[in-house]
């Protein structure tokens, strides 16, 4: 752990996470893996793809979050006419009174917590606007490369439901998501809930809990947290079995995926196992924590083939069939 961080101030930390998902819960009902899952992807500075139906309340979460966390909130509405400068920004015209020169008026994308509101509505053209501002936390325009603010963040939302007129988003730009994350729909009492939380003159606001320095500073604790050497190597033989062409793969892999998770899948694995060990109260990292994370972090990192898509099969099946036997 870092030399300023005693046992009372890691309990104060794990305290002050658990009060974030109390907040969003106030107004995400029913939706406690998946403000789990984002909120681990947050605390190890990552971005999250959201998956789900209209109306399960994705955009409110993303929201909920950034009122929570005290952080900058921007919404991008992805369609088919937006382009790049309408996400990074552009240089203008302007008139300074001893001319004109070209100034830079900055886009939505600078700000903490950007939603990217169906993302796959948008050209490949602007979708790549996206790639270098994940990866690399600035933007480039006119030959001039400007930082994000710290910490930045996107969340992006996708329509699993209608495809028609959509732009399926490329490898590259999916393995730069921590975590895929499905949004699910709510139980009966749970739906009970929504409807008397939103059809009556109760309201209810999530609280701030953090600020930006506040979760820097969690996301610097997250990254001591110890792992074990087995737990380590188990992360590495399970992103080597959702490869085909490794020795030893079994006959599903070979036979469905076209092929398997990046180095960054593991990466997602240890990073988001490391907190959710935290928020457990364990400061090691076990094969439990292994388990809850590596299907939000590998479903959308591995590639069926055409013969796996004609029969059905889901990455989210290969990935719990790999967990149950890959050796620990």
């Amino acid at each position: 752990m870092p030399s300023d961080i005693g046992e009372a101030q890691l309990a104060e930390i794990v305290d002050k996470v658990r009060g974030i998902e109390r907040e969003v819960a106030k107004v995400m009902v029913g939706q406690q893996d998946a403000i789990r899952q984002v909120l681990l992807c947050l605390i190890s500075g990552g971005h999250v793809l959201l998956e789900g139906v209209p109306g399960l309340g994705k955009t409110l979460l993303v929201r909920s979050l950034s009122q929570v966390l005290g952080l900058k909130f921007a919404r991008i509405q992805f369609t088919p006419d937006l382009m790049p400068a309408d996400i990074v920004g552009t240089n203008i015209m302007t008139d300074t009174g001893d001319g004109r020169s070209f100034q830079f008026q900055p886009g939505s994308i600078f700000a903490n917590l950007v939603l990217a509101d169906e993302i796959n509505r948008a050209t490949p053209k602007t979708q790549s606007a996206l790639l270098e501002a994940m990866q690399e936390r600035t933007v480039s325009v006119g030959g001039v490369t400007r930082a994000l603010p710290n910490p930045f963040f996107v969340l992006a939302t996708q329509n699993p439901l209608e495809m028609e007129g959509t732009y399926p988003l490329p490898e590259a730009q999916l393995d730069r998501f921590l975590f895929k994350v499905m949004v699910a729909f709510p139980s009966a009492e749970d739906l009970k809930k929504i409807l008397t939380m939103t059809t009556t003159e109760q309201s209810v606001e999530p609280e701030n809990v953090v600020n930006d320095e506040g979760l820097a500073r969690l996301i610097k604790v997250a990254k001591h947290i110890p792992v074990a050497d087995h737990v380590a190597d188990y992360i590495v033989r399970l992103i080597l079995a959702t490869h085909p062409e490794q020795p030893g793969a079994v006959e599903r892999i070979k036979k469905y995926v076209r092929y398997g998770a990046s180095p960054r899948g593991a990466q997602a694995i240890l990073t988001t196992a490391r907190i959710r060990a935290l928020l457990d109260g364990r400061f090691n990292v076990a094969f439990e924590d292994v388990f809850a994370v590596a299907l939000p972090a590998l479903r959308h990192r591995m590639f069926i083939n055409f013969e796996g898509e004609a029969e059905g099969v889901t990455t989210d099946k290969l990935v719990q069939e790999l967990l149950e036997s890959v050796p620990r």
